[in-house]
């Protein structure tokens, strides 16, 4: 038995028209989030762009994620909105869709692995959703979320592949576009591939050139873009634990054909793009959040020759404060999936 995706009515094309119109429905829903820069940073570069930090760590629930879950929670019928929204998440969406029910009054059922970390459980339990915990594996995820549904008949909103998730996390992108006019490029992470998916038609027809910022031990997008086909499984070992899941059905193939590459970066220079962003910029970005500007500073990326001011994505700034910085105790940690 698996769970059911809602919404009833028809979804929106996958098109920057539909991200346009996915913002008009969110635009008084959430944060639209500062736009930073940094001389210091831009000027460190061999390339010396000048980065335009689009700050998704400041969006409400710490991330990019609360557009998604607004965005699908405003296509639902009155009828689906009363019997709530249920999801699978270990991380950010969890608590996005959590809050984003909460300020609709309506329930929030989150199913979530029992090694999922304390810091975002407190999180989803304090915007009043009700959790039920499985094994960490995904068949235990699609077992217990399918029976949540059948239970309370609550609309099941997908954490990355879904149009609306898609079309909602694309409007982070065409803020930073709007504020930040004139960009040569725009640097988003993959995990899932809601926000990279998103980002693509965001910049469709803008003339900015989108890329993609993978972690090297999770990298089955930028796999998959080579062998022409998507990857369904990663093993993943990486701090980014908002980037280990493989690429979604839906937003592998607008990643196919919208996204110039996807460029890797390893967990040293996750640590170093991290903690230069809270050294510098004085701002708290998670692992995931800072894949991408690692990905910048990159000699791979770097080595394409970009002229011209680069857009990054912080995609998020949910860190648990209780650990150490993980720059101080360089580790991987164990496969999960968001």
């Amino acid at each position: 038995m698996t769970a059911s995706t809602f919404p009833s009515t028809p979804t929106l094309p996958l098109a920057r028209s539909s991200v346009v119109a996915a913002h008009s429905k969110i635009v008084s829903l959430v944060h639209r989030t500062p736009v930073l820069t940094s001389s210091s940073l831009s000027e460190s570069l061999p390339c010396k762009n000048t980065l335009y930090f689009k700050a998704e760590n400041l969006q409400k629930g710490g991330a990019f994620k609360f557009r998604g879950a607004s965005y699908s929670l405003s296509c639902l019928t009155p009828e689906e909105l009363e019997k709530g929204v249920c999801t699978h998440s270990s991380g950010n969406h969890a608590g996005a869709l959590a809050l984003a029910a909460k300020q609709r009054g309506i329930p929030c059922y989150v199913v979530m692995p029992d090694d999922s970390a304390q810091p975002k459980i407190d999180a989803v339990r304090a915007y009043g959703a009700e959790i039920t915990f499985c094994a960490p594996t995904a068949p235990a995820r699609a077992a217990t979320l399918a029976a949540v549904q059948a239970r309370t008949g609550a609309a099941f909103v997908p954490p990355y592949d879904a149009a609306n998730t898609i079309l909602g996390a694309g409007t982070a992108a065409l803020e930073l576009l709007a504020d930040a006019p004139g960009l040569a490029a725009v640097v988003a992470p993959v995990g899932g591939g809601g926000l990279l998916a998103g980002t693509a038609l965001a910049a469709d027809g803008t003339g900015a050139r989108v890329f993609g910022a993978e972690p090297a031990g999770a990298d089955d997008c930028a796999r998959g873009l080579a062998r022409g086909s998507r990857v369904e499984d990663v093993d993943a070992r990486t701090v980014a634990d908002g980037l280990r899941t493989p690429v979604g059905v839906l937003n592998f193939p607008v990643i196919q054909e919208k996204v110039e590459a996807v460029v890797t970066v390893s967990e040293e220079e996750i640590f170093e793009a991290m903690r230069l962003l809270w050294e510098r910029m004085k701002i708290v970005v998670e692992p995931s959040g800072a894949v991408a500007f690692a990905a910048v500073r990159s000699p791979k990326f770097q080595a394409l020759g970009i002229t011209g001011p680069v857009g990054i994505i912080l995609s998020g700034g949910n860190v648990d404060l209780s650990k150490p910085p993980p720059w101080t105790v360089p580790a991987t940690t164990p496969t999960s999936t968001e």
